[in-house]
């Protein structure tokens, strides 16, 4: 708990990116501190900035509808995002905003040591597989180190279209079958598993 509170600390503290500057809250973070789940989302938003936690807005809804239906809760997981202040006017993360919170994610993993990360969007999947396409490989499991990554679309992107959430509760029901699949055969792969010599930014 000590480690997870100094990482929080380091983030509140934080002056690399100009968006510390606007914020009203840092969001770290919350859920289990021995999670089997981490889900990683993209950045916070109004909601998220105005009360310091992630996940709390319309899309958050969905995440708890998502979490529900297969019998999770969010105290049964690590919920973050990949940067942890709030971009002015909800745009989209610059990468340099991306790499100056990246040590701040990677500590969180450590710590954590999940046995699964859902990535939710584009953004949190490019990190750990940039050459990978979300729209190809959403609902698939792939296996990089100790790390097993499992993309689906944000769900913010169902608040727009319909089909959008039909896949995602489609691929949030394959998070349980892939966990089963993990937990009886560590070193399960994806067949298209991710050569090897490509790394984890910075993981």
């Amino acid at each position: 708990m000590f480690e997870l509170q100094n990482i929080r600390t380091q983030i509140e503290k934080c002056t690399l990116c100009q968006i510390h500057s606007s914020k009203n809250k840092t969001v770290p973070g919350e859920g289990n501190l021995t999670p089997e789940i981490m889900i990683i989302g993209e950045a916070p938003g109004k909601n998220e900035d105005l009360q310091g936690k992630p996940f709390v807005g319309a899309a958050g809804k969905i995440l708890d509808q998502l979490l529900s239906s297969i019998k999770l809760s969010r105290d049964q997981v690590f919920i973050t995002n990949m940067i942890k202040c709030r971009p002015p006017n909800n745009r989209d993360p610059l990468d340099q905003e991306i790499d100056n919170c990246a040590n701040f994610l990677n500590e969180q993993i450590h710590f954590l040591k999940p046995k699964m990360i859902v990535t939710l969007g584009r953004y949190s999947f490019s990190k750990f597989l940039p050459d990978r396409l979300i729209s190809h490989d959403r609902g698939k499991l792939f296996k990089w180190k100790n790390v097993f990554i499992y993309p689906v679309y944000h769900p913010a992107a169902a608040l727009r279209n319909s089909s959008i959430k039909i896949k995602l509760e489609e691929d949030f029901l394959g998070i349980i079958k892939s966990l089963k699949k993990i937990k009886s055969n560590p070193n399960t792969k994806q067949k298209n598993k991710y050569k090897e010599n490509e790394q984890l930014s910075s993981l």
